[in-house]
Order: C-alpha cells, then structure tokens, then sequence
C-alpha cells in the first residue's frame, strides 16, 4: 500500500477531525473558570464605602480618635482595608490636636495600625507652649493606640522658625518627642524683633 492510498482512506476524515477540534476549542472558550481557581486568584472587595467617616473614643467617652475617607475598600482574601484620600485626627484633652492626610492608606487587619502613603500631610496645632508644626514624607507608619508613628523615608519638618529635612522619623505623641533618625540637616530663621 503506498502512501496515496493510505492517504485516500484518511483524507475523509480530516474534515471531522477539524471539526471536532474546533468544537473543543470553542467549548474550552465558552466555560466559567472554576470558583476555586479564581477565588485563590482574585482581589475583588467585599465592602466598599464611600465617604467612610470613624470615631473612637477614649475610657471617658471623648473623641480620642477619628478617621475618614473619600473611600474605604475591604478585601477579603488578605483581609486588608484600603484607604483612599485618608484622613486621621489624634485629639487629647492635655494636647492641641493632631492631623494627617495622605493620596492612600492601609489599615492592618487587625486594625490596630495604618500606613499613609503618597504625599503623606501631618499638621500639630499650635497651642500655648508650642507653634504649629507641619511634617511632610511620602510613607508614615502609625499606631493610634500607642499615640506613635515612624517613617523610614525622607521627612521635612517645619515650624515658624525652622525647616529641618531628616531621613527616617519616630514620632511618639504621649511624651510629646520626635526622633530623627540620620541625615538631619535645620535651617532656622530667626524671629523678627
């Protein structure tokens, strides 16, 4: 038997075999990906809030902390909560009140810490003893409960007579302190007389 007449008796078959691949390729394109293999894959929030607004208060019943947000998104598959447009305020009876802002924000997912990023804004009102202060990072770490905050990155802080520029920066609200942690460079103007 020589090759065209092996041929010969294929060659009906190759239609049908066209079509069937076809069919399965079409059948392969028209199916669900299973719910197991996509959950694992997926980050789609489960709540999403808009205009996302938070007290929490102290042991007497005061405002101790608030939080708000053009939009909250939790997700559950690594229960983390992004922030977008977040801002904290940190108030205390002893202290003026504190104020931060940044582009986005984290909170853990236990809720104990968030992580401001992109033109991350914190402002310390003026009050008897002090002058207002502002601070200026890309990143800040903080813990609201422990009144602390910590940034790794480029800080520059300002107040009415000095700017100073720092990298890396432990902030801790209750002793009123703030470490700068290497490269601090100050320029101070003096007051006018």
């Amino acid at each position: 038997m020589t090759f065209a007449s092996r041929a010969r008796y294929w060659l009906p078959l190759l239609p049908l075999l066209g079509l069937l691949g076809a069919t399965y390729w079409l059948n392969q394109q028209v199916q669900p990906e299973s719910a197991k293999q996509d959950s694992n894959k997926r980050h789609d929030p489960d709540a999403i809030i808009e205009n996302f607004s938070a007290i929490k208060l102290d042991k007497q019943g005061m405002p101790h902390f608030m939080m708000t947000a053009r939009k909250m998104q939790h997700y559950p598959d690594d229960d983390s909560t992004m922030l977008e447009v977040p801002r904290l305020t940190a108030l205390s009876v002893d202290h003026p009140a504190t104020h931060a802002i940044a582009k986005r924000g984290i909170i853990s997912s236990k809720g104990d810490e968030v992580f401001l990023h992109d033109d991350v804004g914190v402002l310390r009102e003026a009050d008897a003893q002090q002058d207002e202060l502002t601070l200026q990072t890309e990143y800040l770490h903080i813990i609201p409960d422990q009144d602390m905050a910590d940034t790794d990155r480029a800080v520059t802080i300002v107040n009415s007579h000095n700017t100073v520029h720092a990298i890396g920066l432990k902030m801790d609200g209750k002793a009123r302190t703030l470490k700068l942690l290497s490269q601090v460079r100050s320029e101070h103007v003096p007051s006018k007389k």
